[in-house]
This record gives structure tokens, C-alpha cells and sequence, in this order.
């Protein structure tokens, strides 16, 4: 549980109706089986101690003292498994039955969470049988001779204050105002539901989208574990349908008809940040709570996080994003240029990948507002470090592209400026690289203000939050097409253009621009080789994006990041490589703020973004010292 992830599941068991000694035994099995795993909160299906089928037997005393007998067994059973698990049983109090969800540890009821909302159409006719909690008048309620708190409940963790949950049943989250909503409102970060969701054409699908958006819209996780195999099939038939989903992603789901176990690990750190970032999100305190003493542990994690978090694994919905993103990029300029009435769009093409993917933008934007392609200027400025295979793909791309093209070589500038400061012409230093980054900045502003046109930036947002930009440099446009892509996705973007165009010069380009080494190209080359490979230098982009993402996006510590990281880049770096960088990141992250407080202008298209108007705010004289020594701690 350190780090706030917490192991939860969801399990369907073998459910025999009307027999709750042996359904008993099965809940027990299953709760062993979720300790061995180290799952710290476990939900059970509705009504799983009996049954939920079990119709007119439900009002019957014989089954429901055996209820009662029966999570006595489960009681004394799991006394010892630090398994916090809801059940589903039927429970009287003061006279009347209610569907109840009960929370058990260690052998003690933490409490009782009656059903509110009860079902009495179609195939459902609870009504029959059940009161609702909005007709509850008690606050305890006595089971197997133990008296526990009866009602809307949300419990907490004593050793962990962000690891807190509630119970709804089924019913519950179908409808308008789910119990749910008070309970997140209240402090709960899991919101549990124990259901009896029968199974026709359709449903399931549905109840992933309802799932969802519960988790999504409440910024909570949400475990939904459902009746299968073993209830009558007399009118319906049970799918075992579970899921675990958080903030809007499902985590994990069972697969149809097989009753199963199905786990996780839910990040409430996570979540609370999210809680506290939005501030349109109503905190009250109208419900008591139940403290538990589930002690904390090194949760041994299960979930798995992707490497490129910025690109979608799949590859259906990775085609449908460059799509969606390539438009974002385009009708920010569009806008742009129809505004301003710009006459041309300019921008420095090098050969490389950001700048390939800007002029992509570009065509799309000049095609939307029915431009002339030749309206785009794109500009090679090849200087002491450029290759003739950058400077030939720019050309070979902006001729494929039908763009104009134009080529000024800078080089005998830089050595005249050299001249003016007195800077060695030998002396490969900063100023040597940055001399020539503001020179085709100059240029290119000044060609833009000759033509009457506009400059489009080619930064991303990989260089960004590593300050990897010549400030008033390439770090300065009119308008900056790339600032909220980083380095990982815009090779898919990239790549994405290259696959799906018709032109076959085009698409060679693209490709070896994509095969071509990240490079500033701004140090001698010899034999033209490029010497100067941005990854070297500052580290593997791949894990910069990785970590730019869960320190940006989710706020995780220093400590949580490089935990994770661990995980999922086990067998491709060290971890000695992998703290390297991290210390990097955050070192030049502080360091190079002062860039990023005057961005120009740029479409935001992803859920991280750095400008000064949008997600980030920071002083660009912060320190890093905190964040650095936790990792030195490490």
C-alpha cells in the first residue's frame, strides 16, 4: 500500500442457490485466495451468500438464519487474512429485509451498507421482498450476534488517509443519482458495488461504459464484481462481469461466463491528487465513517503502465489519435493564419522529425483555408554541422509536398558574428551551438516579415520540459504547432503520415527522417556523420515522455516515478541508468522554466501541457532541491 497503491479485486464464486453453508466455503476459498495474492480489498457479488436467485425463499426465516450462521463461518474463517472483502447477504432489521452489502476484516463487521435504490421492473422485482435504505430508520443493525454501523458508510484506512472506500449494489450506479456520488463526495476514493447483473445482448458493453464514466466523472476507482455461474437460470443467466477501473480507465475486466478473480492495483494518491486539482469537485462531510487498522505494505505491483503513455497501445485507437491530432495541430494554425491574414507561412526545415511534422501541419492547415501550397515557405539553413542527408530529405519533402523551398546558408553570418564578440571559431561551445540556432531564427523572422507571413515553431514538448531550445532561438515563433506533442508521439504522427500517404517521395523521406538520429545538428560533422545526438546528450526520450508524464499529469514523487519506471522498463535499461536520467530530468525541468514562462502561442491537444496560460504554472526560480533529495535518498 506504499505509494498509495492499493491491490483490489473483484472474484465471482460458485454460487449454489438457497445453500449458504457451502456458499459460505466458497467465499472463504476466495478470500484465502485473495490473501495469497496479496489483494488488500475484495468484492464479492450480491446476495453471494445465498444467492441471488433465490426469489420467494428470501422471505423465508430457515434461509435467512442460515445467512446469518453462514457469515459467522466467514467470520471466524478469515480471522487472520488482511483481506478487507464485501459480501452480498440479506439482513433483517427492525422488522424489514434489506439487500445488504457487508464489510468484513479480520474477523469483524466494519459495517452494514443497505441497498437504496431496489429494481422492481423487467425481470427484477426486488421490491417484492426489500426495503430501501431511504427507508432505513437504524444506524446499527445486529448480524450473528455482532452489532455493527448500519448505512451510507464511507470507511477508512487509520495508517493511510487516502485510502478510503463505500459501498453502492447494483442497482445503485444505474441510476441518476448513484449513491456513489455522495460517497466520493464524502471522502471515498474506492467505491465498491457487489451486483447481480443479469446478462443480455448488449448489457456488458453498457456496463463498462456506465463503469467508466462512474469512475471517471466521481475521479475514484470502482470495483464492480457481479454474480455468474451457479444462480438459477430459470429467466436469466449471470456473466461473472467484473471490473476494476480508476479516473476513467478500466484497469481490468473478466471475460464473459467464467467466474473468475480478476486484480489490480489502484493508485488513491492518484486519485486524491485528481480530487484536489479539480476544483469543480464538491468535498462534504454528511456521512460518518468506520476506521479499519489494515496495515501499510509494499504493495507488490500487478498494473502495468505503458512505456509511451502518450500513445495508445492499440493500434485502432493509435490510427484514430493521429487523425484527431493532426486535425487539433492544423485548425490551431488555421485559425491563426485566417486571423492574422497572413500571406505566407514560414518555417525552418531541417530534416529532422519535429520540423517534418510541423510543415505536415502546415499542408493540412494551407488545404483547410483552400491556400495555395506555395503560400508555405519552408526554409533549409544549413550551417557548420548539417548533413546532406538532413538537407536532402528537407528538400525531397517540401518538393513532394509542393511547398516552396528555399535554401540560405548561414554559415559566413555565424562567422561574422564570431567576429563582432570575439567567439573562436574552434571553441565548440554553447555559444558556437546557439549562435547558429538564433541566426535561422533571425532569418526566418525576417523572411516572414518580408513576405508578409507568419512563423511556425517546430519545438515539442519533450524539448520543452527539458529546456532543450536556444532560448530566443528555435525556442521563439509566431506560433508553435508542436508544444504539447512530445518526442514519442510525434514519431507515431510522423510515421502515421508516412504510412498513409500516396506520395512515394513523401513517404521515403518521412521514413528516413524517422530513421535519422535526434540531432541540433549544430557541432562539425566528419564524413557526414552526424555528430551530435540529442538522446547522448540528455537522455532516451522514451524515458523522458515516461517521466514527464507521471510528474506532470498525476504528480507522482520522485520516489513513485522511478518505482514505476523500474516495473515497466525491467531488461531494457538499469536501474542506475534509469535514476540517472530521472535526476536529469528533474535538475534541468527546474533549471529551464524560464523558457517556458514566454512560449508563443500553440493548440493544446493532449491531457500535459507546459504554456504559462494553460496547465503550468510555475516560478522560474523554484527550487528542485526537495524532489532531488528523495532521490538521493533512494
Amino acid at each position: 500500500m506504499k505509494d498509495g497503491f492499493i491491490k483490489c479485486g473483484c472474484a465471482s464464486i460458485d454460487v449454489i442457490v438457497g445453500d449458504t453453508e457451502k456458499n459460505a466455503k466458497a467465499i472463504v476459498d476466495a478470500i484465502g485466495k485473495a490473501d495469497k495474492l496479496g489483494i488488500k480489498l475484495l468484492a464479492l457479488p450480491e446476495l453471494c451468500v445465498c444467492g441471488y436467485t433465490c426469489g420467494d425463499l428470501l422471505l423465508h426465516d430457515t434461509l435467512l438464519d442460515g445467512v446469518e450462521d453462514a457469515i459467522e463461518h466467514i467470520l471466524k474463517s478469515t480471522s487472520k487474512a488482511d483481506v478487507v472483502t464485501v459480501i452480498g447477504a440479506p439482513l433483517r432489521n427492525g422488522g424489514k429485509l434489506f439487500n445488504c452489502a457487508v464489510v468484513i476484516y479480520k474477523g469483524v463487521i466494519l459495517g452494514v451498507v443497505p441497498k437504496e435504490n431496489i429494481p422492481n421492473y423487467g425481470e427484477f422485482y426486488e421490491a417484492r421482498y426489500f426495503t430501501s435504505a431511504s427507508d432505513n430508520d437504524f444506524y446499527e443493525i445486529e448480524v450473528a450476534g455482532r452489532v455493527a454501523p448500519f448505512g451510507q458508510i464511507v470507511f477508512v484506512n487509520e495508517y493511510a488517509k487516502e485510502y478510503t472506500f463505500g459501498v453502492e449494489l447494483c442497482e445503485d450506479i444505474w441510476v441518476a443519482n448513484s449513491p456513489s456520488i455522495a460517497l466520493s463526495e464524502n471522502g471515498a476514493n474506492i467505491i465498491v458495488n457487489i451486483s447481480a447483473s443479469d446478462e443480455v445482448v448488449g448489457k456488458a458493453e453498457y456496463r463498462k461504459t456506465l463503469v467508466t464514466a462512474q469512475s471517471g466523472k466521481l475521479n475514484c476507482g470502482y470495483l464492480y464484481a457481479s454474480a455468474g455461474e451457479g444462480e438459477s437460470t430459470t429467466d436469466m443467466v449471470f456473466a461473472g462481469h467484473n471490473l476494476i477501473a480508476e479516473c476513467g480507465n478500466v484497469l481490468e475486466e473478466s471475460k464473459l461466463f467464467e467466474n473468475s478473480l480478476i486484480y489490480t492495483d489502484i493508485d488513491v494518491k492518484r486519485i486524491s491528487y485528481e480530487k484536489r486539482r479539480v476544483n469543480t469537485f464538491k468535498a462534504r462531510e454528511d456521512f460518518g465513517c468506520v476506521c479499519f487498522g489494515q496495515e501499510l505494505s509494499q504493495t507488490k505491483l500487478t498494473r502495468k503502465f505503458s512505456p509511451a503513455p502518450f500513445v495508445p497501445s492499440d493500434e485502432e485507437k493509435r490510427i484514430e489519435r493521429c487523425e484527431l491530432i493532426l486535425k487539433m495541430q492544423a485548425m490551431g494554425l488555421k485559425k491563426r493564419l485566417a486571423h492574422t491574414g497572413a500571406k505566407k507561412v514560414v518555417v525552418g526545415l531541417s530534416g529532422g522529425l519535429d520540423s517534418a511534422l510541423a510543415l505536415l501541419v502546415m499542408v493540412k492547415a494551407a488545404d483547410s483555408l483552400k491556400m495555395d501550397r506555395k503560400s508555405i515557405l519552408a526554409v533549409t539553413m544549413p550551417c557548420f554541422g548539417t548533413t546532406s542527408r538532413t538537407k536532402s530529405n528537407a528538400e525531397i519533402l517540401a518538393n513532394g509536398l509542393g511547398v516552396d523551398f528555399k535554401s540560405v546558408n548561414i554559415s559566413k553570418t555565424v562567422e561574422s558574428h564570431f567576429e563582432d564578440i570575439g567567439q573562436a571559431k574552434d571553441a565548440l561551445d554553447v555559444t558556437f551551438e546557439n549562435a547558429q540556432a538564433r541566426e535561422r531564427t533571425q532569418v526566418l523572422m525576417d523572411i516572414a516579415n518580408k513576405e508578409g507571413g507568419l512563423v511556425v515553431g517546430t519545438g515539442d514538448l519533450s524539448e520543452l520540459a527539458l529546456g532543450w531550445a536556444t532560448y530566443n532561438g528555435d525556442h521563439m515563433s509566431m506560433y508553435g504547432v508542436n508544444g504539447s506533442i512530445p518526442k514519442t508521439l510525434v514519431r507515431y504522427l510522423v510515421k502515421f503520415y508516412a504510412d498513409t500517404c500516396d506520395n512515394a517521395d513523401v513517404n521515403k523521406a518521412l521514413l528516413d527522417i524517422l530513421d535519422t538520429p535526434v540531432s541540433p545538428e549544430l557541432l562539425p560533422s566528419k564524413d557526414e556523420e552526424i555528430s551530435q545526438q540529442t538522446e547522448n546528450i540528455v537522455g532516451p526520450y522514451e524515458l523522458h515522455d515516461f517521466f514527464l508524464y507521471y510528474i506532470i499529469r498525476w504528480a507522482y514523487s520522485p520516489k513513485k516515478v522511478y518505482r514505476i519506471a523500474l516495473d515497466t522498463f525491467a531488461g531494457k535499461y538499469d536501474k542506475e541508468v534509469i535514476l540517472k536520467w530521472l535526476k536529469n530530468f528533474y535538475k534541468r525541468f527546474f533549471a529551464q522554466q524560464f523558457k517556458r514562462s514566454c512560449l508563443p502561442d500553440g493548440p493544446k491537444v493532449g491531457s500535459v501541457t507546459l504554456s504559462p496560460r494553460g496547465d503550468w504554472r510555475m516560478p522560474s526560480d523554484a527550487s528542485a532541491r526537495l524532489w532531488l533529495k528523495e532521490l538521493e535518498s533512494l
